[in-house]
């Protein structure tokens, strides 16, 4: 049994391709379809099989342009009502794909409609596909469809239902079974996730909490509690995939590009600037929002759904040129292009700067600041860098001007500096007559 697995970075996605007699099936497919197309001449395979686990919250799946592309057929589980060609693929239902035989079984907890893919080869070696059910050292969120996708599942009812799944629907397979989850660590999927990006169901048995003898009201209290915030766009994403996104290439994405713009004159417009912090603080367009698409660790996509919202119309300034088709399909990933009105580069004109931030000042007199603390929930409840601090989400900030005091300079932190650049950058637009300081990495100066 051959099988590839292919990471995306930033959102900490896996998907696979599995490989037998010049046969090829893909699982979880993301929208850089031209990756699993490079492999299939590399094998000199034909693809002839997608499989969907569920419809995802995080990422545009790729899995119609390549039904599209290639004829290519494309299971899911009939519980999701999907709106493109497809086949069934439930309890009970097999596929074969040379040596390989495919089952699926229902695994309802982080979504009512998630299946997992289970291979089998001839010499009975066993793979399963798990989706976001089950995760290495952890089992996927219950809460995501609550208010998504078109529909209302209680996360109380999915969090038992999580439980009953992984009590109960893979018994039958052994140890050995190797686990290919759609996540790893870094996705908000899941909360504990492992940096492996592979395990063994004996190994996920004795050391993933899941799997401990605790009661189901125990095992749903520890699901629910401190799950990270709901990026905007993940219903949003559901919904899309559900439906089937259109086919994604430079070519047929055409926002309106201008290079080395002397000014902008769409006063009410929604501006993203993608550029490092310094050079956005030393110089950028007024109103606009910081968030850093500089390399993969950079967490742009997940940023950019949480703070612009599904639908709403955006521009983009880049760094260069260079940097245009990347930051195109970065953008494409969460399905927010079409939203796109337009990129831009500028030239050398003087724009607007942020304030130069006094550490030793601000030491010396924390009183004299008003502190915004744009961690999570979760993180904040760990534990506060500043006793006085205001928390206010960076996903929540635009919508939290009331709630941020005027009668001091505003000093925003997080817990690195990514964050913060961002986080200053939008209250800088909210509010006209207050200095605005992002701390950036110095806060690690403050930490315990």
């Amino acid at each position: 049994m051959k099988i590839i697995q292919f990471k995306d970075e930033p959102l900490a996605h896996y998907s696979y391709a599995i490989i037998s007699n010049e046969q090829m099936a893909i699982v979880d497919p993301s929208r850089n379809v031209k990756q699993y197309y490079e492999l299939a001449e590399a094998e000199n395979a034909k693809i002839t099989t997608i499989f969907e686990t569920h419809p995802h919250a995080d990422f545009v799946s790729g899995h119609l342009q390549i039904h599209r592309e290639t004829g290519a057929t494309i299971y899911v589980s009939k519980l999701v009502e999907a709106n493109y060609p497809h086949k069934a693929f439930d309890d009970g239902d097999v596929l074969k794909l040379g040596i390989i035989t495919f089952k699926a079984i229902n695994s309802p907890g982080h979504s009512p409609d998630s299946i997992t893919i289970i291979a089998e080869d001839d010499a009975k070696n066993y793979a399963m596909f798990s989706g976001d059910t089950l995760f290495i050292g952890d089992v996927g969120r219950p809460d995501l469809r609550e208010k998504s996708g078109n529909m209302k599942s209680k996360r109380e009812e999915l969090a038992k239902s999580m439980y009953h799944t992984i009590k109960n629907k893979f018994n039958h397979l052994p140890d050995n079974t190797i686990v290919y989850p759609a996540h790893g660590a870094g996705s908000l999927c899941g909360k504990n996730m492992s940096d492996d990006a592979s395990s063994t169901l004996g190994k996920e048995r004795n050391e993933n909490w899941a799997f401990k003898s605790i009661t189901e009201a125990e095992f749903v209290d520890h699901i629910l509690k401190d799950q990270p915030f709901i990026p905007s766009y993940f219903g949003f994403n559901v919904d899309l995939n559900k439906a089937g996104a259109d086919s994604f290439e430079l070519s047929s994405s055409k926002p309106s590009f201008q290079f080395q713009v002397n000014g902008f004159n769409e006063n009410d417009a929604l501006v993203i600037d993608v550029r490092n912090h310094d050079d956005y603080k030393k110089n950028h367009l007024n109103k606009s929002i910081n968030i850093k698409a500089e390399t993969e660790d950079d967490k742009f996509e997940t940023w950019l759904g949480s703070i612009v919202k599904p639908k709403e119309s955006f521009y983009v300034v880049l760094n260069s040129i260079k940097d245009r088709d990347d930051i195109l399909n970065r953008i494409a990933k969460i399905g927010y292009e079409k939203q796109l009105k337009g990129m831009m580069t500028l030239a050398h004109a003087t724009f607007e700067s942020s304030e130069d931030f006094n550490l030793e000042a601000f030491k010396n007199d924390l009183d004299a600041y008003t502190i915004i603390d744009i961690r999570n929930k979760s993180e904040v409840e760990e534990g506060k860098f500043f006793e006085s601090a205001i928390p206010i989400p960076l996903n929540e900030l635009r919508d939290s001007k009331d709630k941020i005091p005027t009668n001091k300079p505003i000093v925003v932190h997080c817990a690195g500096g990514y964050r913060s650049a961002a986080g200053s950058s939008i209250i800088e637009n909210m509010l006209d007559d207050v200095n605005v300081y992002d701390l950036g990495d110095d806060v690690s100066e403050f930490k315990d």
